[in-house]
């Protein structure tokens, strides 16, 4: 078996966004630098994301020095978006709980209102008394995350998605198979392992960063959106659903905390540690 090594790295810098492609990032104790900084919310004050918006993938943000944003979609004129001064604060909603962000100008709300066709405005995350606590059911005491799901991180590995497509290739909807390694939104691709080697991970060290695996990830209704489209299908929900369960969820990659800060690049070697 050859030494696994980090294929890639992805960060979203607006949560629900496209993922840019990166060579290294600095990991932070609440998940890559840039990654799901900002996030869009509804007039009601909730975070939404491809799950009911699936043309989110289709608009992507570019980082800028300093921490603005340039906004782009298909039919609409780019937009920059400057950090918002984090004098005052909305309390937003995400998963059902509450947690402080700070909007953007109404030059972004405008933005995002014509491209979703509602009422939606761009939010940022940035003051550390706004981080939100890791589920505690699986964290440590002190552990933070921005505005991604649950987790700071998500590791997938190419052997993992290899073997996910030859289930797909002979299930029920083979002519939506093979599908991207996208699809999963992770922020660390590892290649070099057998299959669902991940499964046994406790700990992990990807180039000089330690890393903690605190659960198995489940999956939702995006793992079937073509991030290029933003057409839907029925896998690979359907085939997780019969393959690959946990606790009752449809599972695919593993969810990280940082033990300590780093930068991790492409080529990195990844160490099993426990």
């Amino acid at each position: 078996m050859p030494t696994p090594v980090l294929r890639s790295v992805h960060v979203h810098p607006v949560k629900a966004m496209r993922a840019l492609d990166v060579t290294e990032a600095e990991v932070q104790p609440w998940g890559l630098a840039g990654d799901r900084r900002w996030a869009v919310v509804d007039a009601a004050g909730k975070v939404v994301t491809q799950r009911r918006h699936p043309r989110m993938a289709l608009a992507t943000a570019l980082p800028l020095p300093g921490g603005a944003l340039t906004l782009s979609a298909p039919g609409h004129a780019p937009l920059t978006v400057e950090v918002p001064h984090p004098s005052s604060t909305v309390t937003i909603e995400i998963f059902d709980k509450p947690v402080e962000a700070v909007p953007a100008g109404p030059e972004a709300a405008d933005w995002l209102s014509a491209r979703l066709e509602g009422e939606f405005r761009l939010v940022h995350m940035d003051a550390p008394e706004h981080r939100r606590p890791v589920d505690p059911d699986y964290a440590l005491p002190g552990e933070t995350v921005s505005f991604a799901d649950g987790y700071p991180l998500l590791v997938t590995t190419t052997a993992s998605l290899d073997a996910l497509n030859s289930l797909i290739a002979q299930g029920d909807h083979p002519d939506e198979g093979p599908l991207p390694m996208n699809r999963f939104r992770p922020n660390l691709v590892v290649a070099g392992t057998s299959p669902w080697a991940e499964d046994d991970w406790t700990r992990i060290a990807v180039g000089e960063v330690a890393f903690r695996v605190a659960r198995p990830c489940g999956r939702c209704v995006v793992t079937t959106t073509d991030q290029l489209t933003a057409a839907r299908g029925k896998e690979p929900l359907r085939t997780l659903a019969r393959h690959r369960r946990s606790d009752g969820r449809a599972i695919f990659g593993q969810n990280l905390v940082p033990e300590h800060t780093g930068t991790v690049r492409v080529g990195d070697e990844v160490k099993i540690l426990d």
